[in-house]
C-alpha cells in the first residue's frame, strides 16, 4: 500500500503528494453506527394535539412521489398551483403571496425582517407564545417593541388596539388569530381598517386557525397573513404559506437597508416564485417533496370548499366540548365566541398532573393531546381537532381515553 501511496505521489507533484500523504495519515474513529443498521419504525399514532396532525392519505401519496428538480418547468408549475391554493385559502388576490421552505416561525421571521427596519415602532398583542415570540423577533431586528400584555385567555378590543395605535405610532402590528397556546379566537373585524386609519400594516398569525375558521385577508383589510402547513391541512410540517397586501410590499421595496435575512428576503423569493414583473430566478433550492405534499393539502381543502371546512371544524368542537362538560371538565375560555375550533383549552382538573393525563393516553391509546405552552404551562390540556382529524368519532375516542385517565392517574387530594 505505501508502495502504491509512493508512486501515486511522484506522479501527482509535490502538492498533490501532500494530499495523498494527509489522507493516508488518517484513520475512521467513529465506526458505523449500530442503531442505523436497524429498520426505521414509526409507531401509528392518532395526533389530536394542537398540532402537527395525522396526513391526509392523498398527501401521503403525494410525498411518495420520485423527486423532480427544484428548476424544472413542472416544478414550477406546482409553484404556481400552490400560489391559486394559498390565495383561495386566505381569500385575497395579492400577487405577492407564495410557500417558504420552513415552518410558521420562519414566516413570522420573513414578515417582520422585511417589514420592519431598525428603529421602527412594533404594536404586539402578547396574549401567548406567539406574540412573545413575535416581540422576540421585533427586537433581535432592532425595533422599537411596545408588547399589550394579557393572561392566556385574553384577547384584543378595538378600544385596546386604537389605544396603543394613538400612543406608540408603529409601523407594524402583530395579533395571532388562533392563539393555540390558549385556545383563544381573536376577532379581526374592523382590526385592519382601524391600523390604516394610524398609518400602520396588520400582521396576522393565522397557523392555528386558518381552514378551521373563517378569515378574510383581503375584505378584513390584513396586510400580512400567514399559516403553516402541519395543522389543518395536515401536510407535513416544513413550509408555511404567507401573503402581503400591496401596502406591506410598497414598504418592503421603499425600505432604506437590507433584511437580515438573505434566505428570507422577499425581493429575492419574489422573483423565485413569479410574483412580479421580473423574470423567475433562482434563490434556494426549494423543498421538492414537501411541495408536492403542500399542493395536495391545497387541492383537497379547495375540493372540500372553506366554507364546509369551517362548518365541520365548528361542528366537531362544539361536539367535544359538550362531551368535556359531561366529564366535569371545565373549558378554559370562558366565552363561547372566543373560543378557536381547531384547538381546544380544558383547565387542568384540581389534583391531577397534566404529564400523567397526557402520558397515560399517549401509553394507553396512542393518542396525542399535550398541555399548555408558554405563559399557558400548567395550566390547560389541549385537544386539537386538525382538518381531516375533525371528527366525531376521534371526539369519543379521545374523551373515553380522558374518562379512563381520570379514573386511573393518581389525584392529590389535598
Amino acid at each position: 500500500m505505501l508502495r502504491v501511496l509512493a508512486v501515486a505521489s511522484a506522479a501527482l507533484g509535490p502538492r498533490a503528494a501532500g494530499q495523498v500523504r494527509t489522507m493516508a495519515s488518517y484513520q475512521l474513529l467513529v465506526p458505523p453506527p449500530e442503531v442505523l443498521r436497524k429498520p426505521l419504525s414509526v409507531p401509528k399514532r392518532l395526533l389530536l394535539g394542537p398540532g402537527p396532525s395525522n396526513l391526509a392519505p392523498r398527501v401521503v401519496a403525494a410525498g411518495s412521489l420520485q423527486m423532480i428538480g427544484h428548476m424544472h418547468k413542472e416544478m414550477f408549475q406546482i409553484m404556481d398551483d400552490i400560489k391559486e391554493g394559498i390565495k383561495y385559502v386566505f381569500q385575497t388576490k395579492n400577487p405577492l403571496t407564495l410557500a417558504i421552505s420552513g415552518s410558521g416561525h420562519s414566516a413570522l421571521e420573513a414578515a417582520l425582517i422585511n417589514v420592519l427596519e431598525p428603529g421602527d415602532s412594533f404594536l404586539v398583542g402578547t396574549n401567548g407564545i406567539w406574540g412573545l415570540r413575535a416581540a422576540d423577533i421585533g427586537e433581535r431586528i432592532g425595533a422599537r417593541v411596545h408588547p399589550m400584555n394579557k393572561d392566556p385567555g385574553g384577547y384584543y378590543t378595538l378600544q385596546e388596539v386604537e389605544e396603543g395605535l394613538a400612543q406608540h405610532k408603529p409601523t407594524l402590528l402583530f395579533l395571532t388569530h388562533g392563539e393555540s397556546s390558549s385556545g383563544v379566537l381573536q376577532p379581526l373585524d374592523g382590526y385592519g381598517e382601524l391600523c390604516h386609519r394610524y398609518n400602520c400594516l396588520l400582521l396576522v398569525d393565522s397557523v392555528a386557525s386558518l381552514g378551521g375558521t373563517p378569515i378574510y385577508m383581503d375584505q378584513q383589510e390584513i396586510d400580512i397573513l400567514y399559516t403553516g402547513s402541519q395543522k389543518v391541512l395536515n401536510s407535513p410540517p416544513g413550509t408555511s404559506l404567507i401573503s402581503f397586501s400591496d401596502k406591506a410590499r410598497n414598504k418592503i421595496y421603499s425600505r432604506k437597508t437590507k433584511p437580515c435575512s438573505f434566505y428570507l428576503d422577499m425581493k429575492w423569493l419574489a422573483k423565485f416564485w413569479d410574483c412580479g414583473d421580473k423574470p423567475r430566478s433562482y434563490h434556494h433550492t426549494t423543498p421538492v417533496i414537501s411541495l408536492f405534499s403542500l399542493r395536495e393539502s391545497l387541492a383537497i381543502i379547495a375540493e372540500e370548499g372553506l366554507e364546509n371546512s369551517w362548518k365541520k371544524h365548528q361542528e366537531a368542537t362544539t361536539y367535544l366540548q359538550g362531551r368535556l362538560q359531561e366529564l366535569g371538565l371545565q373549558l378554559f375560555v370562558k366565552d363561547p365566541a372566543l373560543r378557536l375550533p381547531t384547538v381546544t383549552t380544558v383547565a387542568i382538573p384540581a389534583g391531577y398532573d397534566w404529564k400523567d393525563i397526557v402520558s397515560y393516553l399517549m401509553d394507553h391509546f396512542n393518542i396525542e393531546i399535550t398541555g399548555g405552552l408558554g405563559p399557558s404551562v400548567g395550566k390547560v390540556l389541549r385537544i386539537g381537532l386538525l382538518g381531516c382529524n375533525a371528527t366525531r368519532e376521534n371526539v369519543d375516542l379521545v374523551v373515553n381515553a380522558l374518562k379512563e385517565a381520570l379514573q386511573r392517574c393518581p389525584r392529590n387530594k389535598l
